[in-house]
């Protein structure tokens, strides 16, 4: 008897044992994927992980329906990777072969599938099983898997249904809810019948009185003689100096037709330099120093501050590297650096940089996937958000944890919450990888692993072309609202700066940390505010829409006339977001294009990159964002940053709140002066005495360090304590407080650690479910791992009682 031992990709921590034939046996490898029945009637692709002739003793295995691939698409190495991250993260190795492939390689009974309306299909060229399917979804709109295995009677019905996504003639329903569309550049040619010279004469004989449409047919002419490759209407339009609309006359009369090119959107544009790069002196030596640090260490922090060129580094070291025909992978926190990025590696490396992140849609996912399992050419150097941590490499010899310090690196919702970083050096290690973690302002913990010995430690202090780090000056707005020099909520020293910054063509920066128009609004005769029914926050008010929406549910109604509770119609908003700010200098600065960058002008796949175009383009003077604007852009004509109010992050109710508003402080500030002229930061506070605000203003990094570090070890956080928050949610008030008072007792009396809880965080209720957080310290000195054990046998112990069942319990390990 022949088994396998797969995963499905279910929120279950244990594999599942199916049989096979003897001939699937010698055929099937670890790493394939296989479609296998669960449950009463539903399918599912899982992936083998082991081939045995052991029999399960619970249960009798079913038989697999088939093998899907002829290859695998998984390698060992991820197997054990992943296997580790379901262990150190504590939960189903289901949740992150889930969440590790790409959707479109996961195909369900539940997957809906239609057909693609953009695709062009012969009948003609499908097999009977493709055109039965075909013909199906002509009566209906999509289909599940069980209605295509009732429609060919035949259970092996996945390789069909492959390839006809191979031949993009259907679409799984999760991409049809994408947005995506191929880009589609319309290009022009002449029209055939005019290919001959008697044709040419014809045709300017008919133009003789059209002198606009002669004009761009003359220009069309002289650009297809100069360059040998396609037009596009746009371009002939600006070369013309005319418009669309007198190109489309001329397709009307048959003299261009138009046809569509599809075209790439991270698309290289510009030649391969063939000159070497040239590195600084300061560059040089931190170069040479990490290599150095490799003989010794596998991780290497990179301290530099900011604009001292450290992606110059990163390109040196990736070409040492691709020299020895290794892969590289680059993880940024934020989607929206990738369009940046690509555009500086791919000047260097050309096509062998490929790019992977949630906003490409299933088809580029996949492509990216097989080139880097395939090692091919064109995925040498992967850029990357976390998700790219999941590609199987064939030969990953170097890793970049860019802005390592960044709080996106680790996943908070949906399991496994991971953080890329610490994932990352584990799949570096399995790999004999080196990895170069890179920051202005790195994370307590990174900066304590590297003083430590623990990983090696390289710093540049100066800026890349010895340009002068930005010059730092506070505004007391206590001091300015008491003098009336405020106009809105800038004060009379930003307005200055600003139109000084604006009069030299330069371009300025504000961050103000906050979405929407205003936190709150609130009725002055009784102190009403508008609350979220699903949730207990306010609800954000949102100018644009005329709305009040709250960021957590995404629950909207339309902003009220009067007050709720006492019908009063004296309503006031408190609190400014960057809608407010965006407003405001519309009214003082009038002459200025205004653009502003943050989660509700980013929607879309290409959202970041519309607005950050525009701005390295010139095309707006003044950017309003949230933190978006902190990470790593870099914009050589921005002279001038302001910062509304530092101390909205100063007083979270969390541990790294200090740490956080340095880092963020600093690297909004890192934005200004990049080139020549020294830059200009006005950081606008309630508070300018305040320790971190001014480490800031003295760009002090190991002030800051020195400071939390002490206060991290008197309250018993990192890096001298592991942190697990256990997150309890359920509808039902009563039995999550029964629930989370149990847990917490069984947790204080069997670990001989501090337990701390249960406790209502600061915002107690998401959706209509309560929450309890119960959070564990464990010092250094004590294993994680039989501790982690412990705290499993207790939840396995809280699942055994009937009441209790119902609540739901998340895990997060290393919360950040």
């Amino acid at each position: 008897m022949y088994f396998v031992e797969v995963i499905l990709p279910l929120s279950l921590a244990k594999t599942f044992t199916y049989s096979i034939s003897e001939a699937e046996f010698h055929y099937l490898k670890i790493g394939m994927r296989v479609a296998v029945p669960f449950g009463k009637s539903k399918i599912y692709t899982a992936l083998a992980i082991e081939i045995h002739q052991n029999k399960p003793t619970l249960y009798d295995a079913k038989e697999i329906h088939q093998i899907l691939d002829e290859f695998p698409v998984v390698t060992p190495i991820q197997i054990a990777h992943w296997q580790w991250i379901a262990s150190y993260y504590m939960c189903a190795i289901g949740d992150v072969y889930r969440g590790a492939m790409p959707s479109a390689l996961l195909l369900e009974s539940e997957t809906l599938i239609s057909q693609n309306n953009h695709q062009v299909i012969d009948p003609s060229q499908l097999t009977d099983d493709e055109f039965l399917i075909y013909e199906a979804l002509q009566q209906q709109s999509s289909l599940k898997v069980q209605d295509i295995i009732a429609i060919l009677n035949k259970k092996n019905i996945f390789p069909v249904i492959q390839k006809l996504i191979d031949k993009n003639i259907l679409v799984l329903q999760e991409e049809i809810q994408e947005s995506y569309k191929p880009k589609l550049v319309r290009y022009i040619r002449l029209h055939p019948k005019y290919d001959s010279n008697q044709g040419l004469s014809e045709l300017l004989e008919s133009l003789k009185n059209a002198n606009k449409q002669k004009a761009v047919v003359m220009r069309y002419f002289q650009i297809s003689a100069s360059e040998k490759k396609p037009i596009s209407v746009k371009k002939l339009a600006n070369e013309a100096n005319s418009t669309a609309a007198i190109v489309k006359a001329l397709i009307e009369k048959e003299i261009f037709e138009d046809y569509f090119l599809e075209e790439d959107r991270v698309i290289f544009k510009g030649k391969i330099t063939e000159k070497e790069l040239q590195l600084s002196a300061q560059q040089n030596r931190a170069f040479l120093e990490i290599k150095e640090s490799y003989l010794k260490k596998e991780v290497c922090l990179l301290h530099g501050v900011t604009s001292s060129g450290k992606t110059e580094i990163y390109i040196k070291l990736i070409e040492e590297y691709l020299e020895t025909g290794k892969q590289v992978l680059y993880l940024l926190p934020e989607i929206a650096l990738t369009t940046q990025l690509v555009g500086r590696l791919r000047t260097y490396f050309g096509n062998k940089v490929a790019v992977f992140h949630s906003k490409y849609n299933n088809n580029e996912r996949i492509e990216v996937w097989n080139q880097v399992l395939k090692n091919s050419e064109k995925a040498q150097v992967v850029i990357g958000a976390r998700s790219a941590l999941f590609l199987p490499f064939a030969d990953l010899g170097f890793i970049i944890v860019d802005e390592e310090h960044e709080q996106t690196f680790k996943q908070v919702d949906p399991a496994p919450r991971y953080h890329a970083r610490d994932a990352a050096i584990v799949l570096a290690y399995s790999h004999k990888a080196k990895v170069l973690l890179g920051s202005a302002t790195p994370s307590i913990e990174t900066y304590f692993n590297a003083k430590s010995g623990k990983f090696g430690l390289v710093e540049i202090s100066k800026r890349y072309g010895n340009v002068m780090m930005p010059s730092i000056e506070l505004v007391d707005l206590k001091d300015k609202y008491f003098r009336k020099k405020m106009t809105g909520h800038f004060s009379d020293i930003l307005i200055e700066e600003i139109t000084s910054a604006l009069s030299r063509d330069e371009q300025i920066i504000l961050f103000q940390n906050r979405r929407g128009y205003s936190p709150v609004i609130e009725c002055i005769t009784c102190g009403h505010v508008p609350q979220c029914q699903q949730c207990d926050v306010s609800l954000t008010y949102h100018k644009h829409k005329n709305q009040l929406r709250c960021h957590y549910c995404g629950y909207t109604m339309a902003k009220p006339t009067h007050c709720q509770a006492c019908s009063s119609v004296d309503l006031t908003t408190k609190g400014f977001g960057t809608e407010q700010i965006e407003q405001e200098l519309i009214s003082i600065f009038p002459q200025s294009k205004i653009g502003r960058m943050d989660q509700d002008t980013t929607r879309g796949k290409f959202g970041f990159e519309k607005i950050i175009d525009s701005f390295k383009n010139r095309e707006v003077d003044i950017l309003v964002g949230t933190q978006m604007l902190a990470k790593g852009l870099d914009f050589d004509n921005v002279s001038l940053v302001g910062v509304m109010n530092a101390d909205n992050m100063l007083y979270h109710p969390d541990f790294r709140a200090f740490e956080r508003s340095y880092q963020m402080l600093t690297q909004v500030a890192g934005r200004s002066g990049r080139a020549e002229k020294q830059g200009k930061v006005i950081i606008q506070t309630y508070n300018p005495d305040h320790n971190i605000i001014q480490q800031v203003t003295t760009n002090n990094y190991g002030a800051m360090y020195n400071e939390q570090l002490y206060d991290r070890q008197i309250y018993k956080y990192p890096p001298y304590f592991r942190i697990i928050k256990v997150t309890l949610k359920q509808r039902d008030f009563e039995k999550l407080k029964a629930g989370s008072l149990w847990l917490y007792e069984v947790m204080r009396q069997n670990l001989l650690m501090p337990v701390l809880g249960p406790e209502e965080p600061v915002i107690s209720r998401i959706r209509n479910e309560y929450i309890r957080t119960i959070i564990i310290k464990i010092p250094q000195n004590i294993s994680i791992g039989i501790t982690k054990k412990a705290i499993q046998k207790m939840l396995n112990s809280f699942e055994a009682v009937a009441q209790f069942r119902a609540i739901k319990v998340t895990l997060n390990v290393d919360f950040y």
